[in-house]
C-alpha cells in the first residue's frame, strides 16, 4: 500500500510543480499548513503545541494542523509538494533526493540524532565495542533505529555478523526486563527513562556520542524554497520560538501537553515529565535549528556504507540553515 501510494505521488510532482504559485489562506487570513510528525501524540512534541497554543504560529500568518502519519508517507508527500513541511529523521532526506524527491532540511528539531542501546548494567555494555557477540533487539532493519546501531558498528569497527541481531518490534523493554536480549536499540527519551522509572539499572550508549549524525528536523520542497521563501522562514522563526519557549517554561509547557495528548493527566506524571525533560536536553544548543556539514558527510557515508545509496549525494542541496532567524 505505501508503495503504491509513494508511486503515485512521486508521478504527480510533474503536474504539482507546474501548479499555480499563491499560496491559499482562510478566511481569517493565514495560510493553512498541514505538519505530519511522524509518530503519535507525545510530550516530545511539546514545542509544536507550544507555538500553536502561544500564538507562535499565528503572528507569524499560519495555521498549522498536526498529522501523526507515517514519515516515509511525509517525505512523498512533501517531495511532491503536495504539502509545504513535515518533521522527519535526518537520513529520510538523502533517502528521499535518491529517489528524486526534491526534498530539503530547513531546522533542525534535535540537535543529537536520538537513537541509542540501553541494557542492564550486569551485562556491562559500556561502549560500542562491548556490543560484539551480543543478542541485540531492534524493532526492525529499517529507519532511524537501524541507521543509528549501524552508526555504534561503524564507530567500533565491528560488522553486523559480529552481533545477533533481532527484529522484535516495538517490545525493547519487555524484551530486556525478560532477558530476551543482552541489549535493544531504542530512542533515548523512551526505554531508558521507563526503565529506570520501574526500578532497573541501566547503561545507554547513544549514538551522538560515538558518530554524530543528523537528527530529526523540519524539511520542506526546493519549489516551496523558490516560490515562497517567507513561509518557510515564518515557519522556521514559529517552531524554533516554540522550541525555546519549551526549554524555559517546561511546567508550562507540560500543562499545554495535556490539551494534545490524550490521557496525559492520568499517566504517570513523573515518567512524562522526565520524557520532557530528555527531550529538552536534545533540542538544547547555543545555534537553535542549525544543522552541520559533518554530521551531513556521516549520514551520506553512512548510508552508502549500508548500501541504502548507491553512491555518495551532494550534500548542498539536502540542508539550508539560510531560513533560520538572523
Amino acid at each position: 500500500m505505501k508503495k503504491n501510494l509513494f508511486i503515485t505521488i512521486f508521478l504527480t510532482f510533474a503536474l504539482a510543480a507546474c501548479g499555480p504559485k499563491s499560496l491559499p489562506t482562510l478566511a481569517n487570513g493565514r495560510i493553512p499548513v498541514r505538519l505530519p510528525v511522524g509518530y503519535v501524540p507525545n510530550v516530545q512534541f511539546a514545542p509544536l503545541y507550544v507555538a500553536i497554543e502561544k500564538g507562535f504560529y499565528r503572528e507569524a500568518g499560519l495555521e498549522v494542523n498536526l498529522d501523526y502519519n507515517m514519515e516515509t508517507d511525509s517525505v512523498a508527500l512533501v517531495g511532491a509538494d503536495q504539502i509545504h513541511f513535515a518533521i522527519v529523521s535526518g537520513e529520510q532526506v538523502p533517502l528521499g533526493r535518491a529517489q528524486g524527491l526534491p526534498v530539503v532540511y530547513v531546522m533542525d528539531w534535535y540537535q543529537q540524532y536520538p537513537v541509542g542501546v540501553v541494557s542492564m548494567t550486569d551485562k556491562n555494555i559500556q561502549t560500542p565495542t562491548d556490543l560484539k557477540g551480543k543478542k541485540v533487539g531492534i524493532p526492525g532493519l529499517y529507519g532511524a533505529s537501524y541507521i543509528g546501531f549501524k552508526a555504534l558498528l561503524n564507530a567500533a569497527g565491528i560488522n553486523e555478523n559480529e552481533v545477533i541481531l533481532d527484529s522484535i518490534g516495538f517490545t525493547q523493554a519487555e524484551a530486556l526486563i525478560d532477558k530476551l536480549e543482552d541489549a535493544v536499540v531504542i530512542y533515548i527519551t523512551n526505554e531508558p527513562i521507563k526503565l529506570r522509572n520501574e526500578g532497573y539499572q541501566v547503561n545507554v550508549l547513544k549514538v551522538s556520542e560515538f558518530f554524530p549524525l543528523v537528527g530529526n528536523g523540519l524539511i520542506t520542497n526546493q519549489k516551496t524554497i523558490n516560490e515562497h521563501p517567507d513561509l518557510v522562514r515564518a515557519m522556521v522563526k514559529a517552531t524554533l520560538a516554540g522550541i525555546v519557549y519549551t526549554i524555559d517554561h517546561p511546567e508550562e509547557a507540560f500543562q499545554i501537553c495535556r490539551k494534545y495528548v490524550e490521557n496525559l493527566a492520568a499517566a504517570d506524571q513523573k515518567l512524562q515529565r522526565e520524557v520532557l525533560a530528555a527531550s529538552i536536553e536534545l533540542w538544547k544548543t547555543d545555534k537553535p535549528g542549525y544543522s552541520s556539514l559533518d554530521a551531513w558527510e556521516n549520514m551520506n557515508n553512512l548510508l552508502v556504507n549500508m548500501k541504502l545509496l548507491k553512491q555518495p549525494l551532494e550534500i548542498g542541496p539536502m540542508f539550508s540553515n539560510d531560513f533560520l532567524p538572523k
